[in-house]
């Protein structure tokens, strides 16, 4: 995850409501869907009766579950210009400054608009005086924040001189206060908003509302993704998709630097300039029963079991007109493509993974050189890029703001850009020259799954077609590897089917403290991906490397007790792999291989083997990752953990 500067709202939630009835209950489901953003706090501020009704909680994992209690009266908060929660542990007041006092009462069941959030935090403390909403001075504002005020230490100055109480450590509220000092020379919530946001630097999704002007909501974006919809007698917002599913089919996004005002059944979209914006409608593909668990004990669970279809639909109708192979949009010519003469690959966490699979998949069949970079390092470092260079952006949302400047920066020395994403009409997907979608539908575990496969099964499709581009191999081999690839979902499901075989590997590891991953070739990627879900799932240190490298440094730490976990499986370095296996068995070391069927030598250097079938060596790490997931999840599990919501991770990063 990453991190950069302050903020308060990096991997935040938001969701809003106009003219429904028991907007709270629409609030707080909508919190919910939203939970994989984070989760550290919630809250929930509503117009009501000429007054905010404010209520926030900062329970960790339980913070959203714990407002939903207030729908029933367990729990009261305050009304009023003024209110929090109490109880307690409450540890905070609300934020408003106007000496009005807490007013207990349940949720009001009819409001003119309501703004709701969820919180990972940053900066400040995840406790209820740093949740949002936040309330300015006079308590009549509300506001909900995602991304990061780089100039928020500057403009909280300036408030202090002006006689505002900032109560929170957090750079967001700064930004009630300021929409608070333009109101008093505005006519509208709209032209503060807009007025306010001329001093800010930085990213931002905004929703404000105020008791002044019942039924509006005011919300803005920089960076940080905001998506809204109306049908006939409401409006709403949120950060992304599987919040509104189920609202409405009508739903826009709001692009940078434009500003939406949203009234009962009425959007109207404008640039920061003032400018009149026509919203573009997004295309949405999920319906509401994708963002359940079907009946599983948890999301990662469904996910993991949801794979062979999510591989099998990203690779579905592939191929055009004479057999040539599609991607979904792509507004770079054939020509463009042919003449590329090197490939940057930039990504985070999993999609990472995915991209130095993709390293070797290009590289081998195009013969075109292909640098792989973490995207939070990629602009810092002065990359070489000209029009001839191809820039591929990967991410599971197509939000992870890395990513999305890495991409900017890669366009701006000129380069072709294409996105690999899973949400469509994603900023990444917009900006890009061409896109291929991951169709893996809503992820909603922290720890990534079927967009991992989806992703590189996903950039395999696009190396071949960069090979087909450049006709660097024959229209045959090209035919065989595609069916190789509509092979994997059938591979996927067998791996699957052997749960119990890894659950009971996993068992007879319960309670080692160090594990080491290794590989080599497309298999130490596998392994870093490997090492990755035990680390984020059961917080056990696990640690990958090419397996030649060990004999470099690494080895010293091997000692009985130490688990090493190796990708055995068919690749042209298999041999040597099975080399440096034996060398840290000889060394105490409990060895876990995975090695594919029938493969009976693995057994003379592994203690435990999880089986795979055989793939085509470069596509193996789609089939080599699922017993892996199957073996995190089951240490977590097994260590009484929460595997959806692994602590201090949110799902999607949208701060650097």
């Amino acid at each position: 995850m990453e991190g950069d500067g302050v903020a308060s709202g990096g991997m935040c939630g938001i969701i809003g409501v106009t003219g429904v009835d028991e907007a709270f209950s629409f609030l707080v489901e909508g919190l919910r869907q939203l939970e994989y953003r984070g989760y550290d706090s919630a809250g929930v501020a509503l117009v009501a009766d000429g007054d905010l009704w404010l209520a926030r909680e900062a329970d960790g994992n339980h913070s959203v579950e714990e407002l939903a209690l207030l729908e029933t009266g367990s729990r009261v908060v305050g009304s009023g210009v003024s209110g929090s929660r109490t109880g307690e542990n409450s540890g905070a007041s609300s934020g408003a400054s106007s000496g009005a006092g807490d007013v207990s009462i349940p949720p009001p069941r009819h409001c003119e608009a309501g703004i709701g959030h969820t919180r990972w935090a940053t900066h400040g403390r995840p406790t209820v005086e740093n949740a949002h909403p936040h309330v300015d001075c006079s308590g009549r504002l509300a506001l909900v924040h995602n991304g990061i005020i780089e100039n928020h230490a500057e403009l909280a100055a300036r408030l202090d001189a002006n006689g505002h109480e900032i109560a929170s450590e957090t750079d967001s509220e700064v930004l009630v206060h300021v929409i608070e000092e333009e109101l008093r020379r505005s006519e509208s919530l709209l032209e503060a908003v807009r007025r306010a946001l001329e001093d800010v630097r930085g990213s931002f999704a905004i929703a404000v509302v105020s008791s002044a002007e019942p039924g509006v909501i005011v919300a803005a974006r920089r960076v940080s993704p905001l998506i809204f919809g109306v049908d006939e007698r409401s409006a709403v917002l949120a950060s992304d998709i599987p919040a509104l599913l189920g609202t409405t089919r009508n739903l826009f996004a709001l692009e940078d630097d434009q500003i939406v005002e949203l009234r009962p059944g009425v959007a109207h979209v404008s640039g920061l300039d003032g400018s009149k914006v026509d919203p573009v409608p997004l295309t949405i593909t999920w319906d509401l029963d994708a963002a359940r668990k079907d009946g599983f004990d948890d999301f990662m669970t469904k996910e993991i079991h949801e794979q062979p279809r999510a591989v099998a639909e990203t690779l579905l109708d592939r191929h055009g007109p004479g057999g040539s192979l599609v991607l979904d949009e792509l507004r770079l010519t054939r020509e463009e493509l042919r003449l590329v003469d090197k490939v940057f690959i930039v990504a985070c966490g999993s999609s990472y993974h995915a991209a130095l699979v993709a390293k070797y998949a290009i590289e081998h069949w195009t013969r075109v050189p292909v640098e792989v970079d973490i995207a939070s390092e990629f602009r810092y470092r002065d990359p070489v890029l000209d029009q001839r260079t191809l820039a591929i952006g990967v991410s599971q949302s197509g939000e992870t703001v890395d990513t999305l400047q890495a991409m900017r920066e890669a366009k701006r020395w000129g380069a072709r850009v294409i996105a690999v994403s899973n949400v469509v009409d994603s900023s990444m997907t917009r900006e890009a020259d061409g896109v291929l979608y991951t169709r893996a539908g809503p992820e909603i575990c922290v720890a990534s799954t079927k967009t991992y496969l989806a992703q590189v099964a996903a950039l395999e499709v696009l190396a071949l077609a960069l090979a087909e581009f450049r006709q660097t191999l024959d229209h045959g081999v090209i035919e065989r590897l595609v069916g190789n690839l509509n092979e994997l979902p059938a591979a996927i499901e067998e791996c699957i089917d052997r749960e119990k075989e890894v659950f009971e590997v996993a068992d007879r590891i319960l309670g080692a403290r160090d594990f080491f991953y290794l590989g080599r070739n497309v298999g130490y990627p596998a392994a870093m991906e490997g090492a990755l879900k035990l680390k984020e799932l059961s917080y056990l240190r696990a640690e990958a490397y090419a397996a030649g490298e060990l004999k470099h440094g690494p080895i010293a730490l091997i000692e009985p007790g130490t688990v090493v976990v190796g990708i055995a499986t068919r690749n042209r370095l298999r041999e040597k792999m099975l080399a440096n296996v034996a060398e840290v068995r000889s060394r105490g070391a409990t060895v876990v291989l995975v090695a594919n069927d029938g493969e009976r030598d693995v057994e003379d250097v592994a203690d435990h083997v999880l089986w795979v079938p055989e793939v085509e060596p470069l596509l193996s790490p789609v089939v080599n990752a699922v017993p892996l997931q199957l073996f995190a999840y089951r240490m977590a599990r097994e260590l009484g953990y929460d595997v959806d919501r692994p602590r201090n991770l949110a799902k999607t990063v949208t701060v650097e």
